[in-house]
């Protein structure tokens, strides 16, 4: 069965929910309980606009939270504000809603449109609102929207179907010329497709650190020799107000009755509804004399009844490719996720217990299942410690949220820190000379802080700023300009260096005087244990998959397709040390598995290709707009 063939088995609700994803761009999400946790008023405020088009709190907190359901419902509930906080979630999302709103304007500038019809047309083709290949009506169409979670008002929908369609027609008019040669297909195809089982014997430079030392004679020829490796780079000082989100949880006490209600407002999400493991055999109907098929599957079943083994049938007879490598089997499934006519037959049967024939819009359907879950809902006792901790994160994150912004109004100036901390019990601290991309010392990782401590000036303080702590005002001290420092500074780095690089020597070496042993041996394994090292198996892999202790290592891959099953290679010169490498097994793919996947793959590398290319394009289009990102009133929406 193809990926697409298991789509149609799922129900309109699937179809839907991928809409929404697809219109708002965006991957993560907040939960569902902290809807309308940030202030009503502050709906209208503008968080970003781009060639005068706003972007509103509303529109974030609807997009946020729509994306949230969307990705529940893909991958479950295990998803917590705090760690998409730490993640800056929420910069990602604005940067995409950003991006569509870019596009759009590029589309407009070069005349591109999209009518009433199109949107329309467009609409009616969406299956949700289908019923027997036909559209629903009006009056079911907005009772769907208003089902959504947050509801959709009609016009909200449509201009976001008609945004969708705007890009869609940019991307094709910039993107369509584009296409992929035959011979080169092929070559992808088979470099991402091509697989090889390796046995890898791994000289690592860690290990030999011990046994190496640097002289002063041999730090001084290194820094010498490569003086630009250990420049010192642009570095600032800041002096910092941190309100930490932790300490103010501290503080928060969570009543009994919003636990409970948090709890049933999202009850669906502690339910595993009842689930049956089944297996089937499927005759499809398209394109077929159907009492040619029907004749075959009734066949099949007499055999299947008839005690004949149920898997072996499923390899042989049935017509869903992915299922029938598997014995027929399709796993877990529950409710609603299978066409209601299989559903239907199959919560009905015992395990062990084989269906009659089951008619479908794909053919004709044999069933059997294997195994029963009943339905479970975790309890409110069970869940009240993780529930307690969620509450409590999202009200100290409103309350630091709400400090933030009221503190933003007091402290104007540098000299502004001491006076506001004094009054809140908070601390100023001096951090020590940091580069853009190092911790700051007292405050940790702060990307947002680090980068706009390199946009300030001397006694500039910033507005409240997102750190890993919490919020945090910053103020620059002073600035150290790149130098390049002279060997007493750096001696450390410099000695590490000479090191790593007689350890990786000593890896070399090691690997060469073993490697002989190796290649000569019979049994490569045995050889390497006598040698007293190990040889570690893969899988068979891909190119670019991780090699157990090398990671990725194109030295070791190159050296793996090139070579024939058996061939030992010589030592392989990777970035942590050297390898030597056994290929046991290769599985090239054939020109028979290129022609059956060569339609589809070349919709894949083409569709890569051309989001790559717009991707480009649409960097260049937005250095020539104009967009203004409000910080502040996105930290208050996304509180």
């Amino acid at each position: 069965m193809t990926m697409l063939d298991r789509m149609r088995r799922h129900k309109a609700w699937l179809q839907w929910s991928l809409v929404l994803v697809v219109l708002a761009f965006i991957i993560f999400y907040i939960p569902d309980f902290l809807r309308g946790s940030g202030p009503d008023a502050a709906a209208g405020d503008t968080i970003a606009s781009v060639e005068g088009r706003t972007i509103t709190s509303g529109e974030f907190r609807r997009t946020y939270q729509a994306q949230l359901q969307a990705y529940r419902s893909a991958y479950g509930g295990n998803m917590s504000e705090q760690l998409l906080k730490q993640l800056g979630i929420e910069q990602q999302i604005l940067q995409q809603m950003v991006d569509e709103q870019a596009s759009v304007a590029e589309a407009r500038r070069v005349g591109i449109k999209v009518s009433d019809e199109e949107v329309r047309q467009r609409i009616f083709a969406i299956p949700a609102f289908q019923d027997n290949g036909r559209f629903i009506g009006d009056q079911r169409y907005q009772q769907l929207l208003r089902m959504q979670r947050p509801p959709l008002s009609p016009s909200e929908f449509e201009e976001g179907i008609r945004r969708s369609l705007t890009v869609e027609k940019l991307r094709a008019s910039l993107t369509d010329w584009l296409s992929v040669a035959d011979k080169e297909l092929e070559q992808e195809y088979r470099r991402r497709n091509d697989k090889v089982k390796l046995a890898v014997v791994s000289f690592l430079a860690d290990t030999f650190r011990s046994q190496v030392t640097a002289t002063d004679a041999e730090i001084a020829a290194q820094f010498a020799a490569h003086p630009g490796d250990f420049k010192i780079p642009e570095k600032r000082k800041i002096r910092f107000m941190v309100i930490d989100i932790d300490a103010v949880r501290a503080k928060v006490t969570v009543p009994a009755a919003d636990i409970e209600r948090a709890y049933n407002d999202n009850l669906e999400q502690y339910s595993t509804p009842e689930q049956v493991r089944a297996s089937h055999i499927l005759i499809r109907t398209e394109g077929k004399d159907e009492a040619t098929a029907k004749a075959k599957a009734e066949d099949v079943l007499k055999q299947a009844k008839a005690g004949a083994d149920f898997g072996a049938l499923a390899k042989k007879y049935s017509e869903d490719e992915v299922s029938a490598k598997n014995n027929g089997d399709l796993d877990y499934i529950g409710r609603g996720k299978m066409v209601p006519e299989f559903d239907q037959v199959a919560f009905t049967l015992q395990p062990g217990q084989i269906s009659d024939i089951v008619k479908t819009q794909f053919g004709f359907d044999i069933i059997k299942v294997t195994d029963k879950k009943a339905g479970t809902t975790r309890t409110l006792a069970e869940l009240k410690p993780q529930l307690t901790d969620q509450l409590s994160y999202e009200r100290a994150q409103t309350q630091a949220a709400d400090l933030a912004a009221s503190l933003e109004k007091q402290i104007t100036k540098a000299a502004d820190l001491d006076k506001v901390a004094k009054a809140q019990g908070l601390t100023v601290q001096e951090s020590g000379f940091f580069a853009r991309d190092e911790p700051i010392l007292g405050l940790g990782p702060s990307p947002e802080a680090a980068s706009r401590a390199f946009e300030m000036k001397p006694g500039d303080v910033s507005p409240a700023l997102r750190a890993s702590r919490g919020f945090a005002f910053i103020s620059l001290v002073a600035k150290q300009d790149p130098y390049a420092p002279k060997l007493d500074e750096v001696k450390e780095r410099v000695r590490d260096e000479v090191v790593k690089e007689k350890a990786r020597e000593l890896s070399k070496q090691k690997a060469a005087e073993i490697a002989a042993k190796l290649k000569s041996a019979p049994d490569f394994e045995k050889a390497a244990k006598a040698a007293g090292v190990e040889a570690k198996t893969t899988e068979l892999i891909a190119r670019d998959a991780p090699i157990p202790d090398l990671g990725t290592a194109p030295a070791v891959e190159e050296a793996a397709f090139r070579l024939p099953v058996g061939a030992v290679s010589d030592p392989i010169t990777v970035p942590n040390g050297t390898a030597v490498i056994k290929v046991v097994e290769k599985q090239e793919t054939t020109p028979g598995d290129f022609a059956l996947a060569k339609d589809k793959f070349r919709e894949e590398l083409l569709a890569d290709r051309r989001n790559r290319f717009f991707g480009a394009y649409m960097v260049k289009a937005k250095q020539k707009m104009k967009i203004d990102v409000n910080r502040e009133a996105l930290q208050r929406a996304s509180s």
